[in-house]
């Protein structure tokens, strides 16, 4: 498994426009068979934060991702909210084991 988590500032007056159009990729995300996992968390000191947690299945999986519709839509949409560039972090799961999802 390979876990992903992004961050992304937006500007203030975007954070409900990036939550609308951040939840509508997610939700055609899971859906993906390559996906897991996509969680979208907004933090709780500053709503102009959010992390996106990417669990993905295989190390193929993000490739195909990028591929889809609906990621390049919320890529082109979420582009000018954005105050700073999105960063992302990669990580392997220790535990639990990969269980198979």
């Amino acid at each position: 498994m390979l876990i992903v988590h992004v961050h992304v500032q937006v500007k203030p007056e975007f954070v409900e426009a990036f939550k609308t159009a951040t939840v509508a990729n997610a939700s055609a995300s899971v859906r993906e068979p390559g996906i897991a996992r996509f969680d979208v968390c907004q933090q709780a000191d500053d709503p102009t934060r959010f992390v996106l947690v990417e669990v993905y299945r295989n190390a193929a999986a993000p490739a195909a991702h990028k591929e889809t519709a609906h990621y390049a839509a919320w890529r082109d949409a979420v582009a000018p909210m954005m105050a700073t560039p999105r960063t992302s972090v990669r990580f392997g799961n220790v535990f639990p084991a990969d269980t198979g999802w």
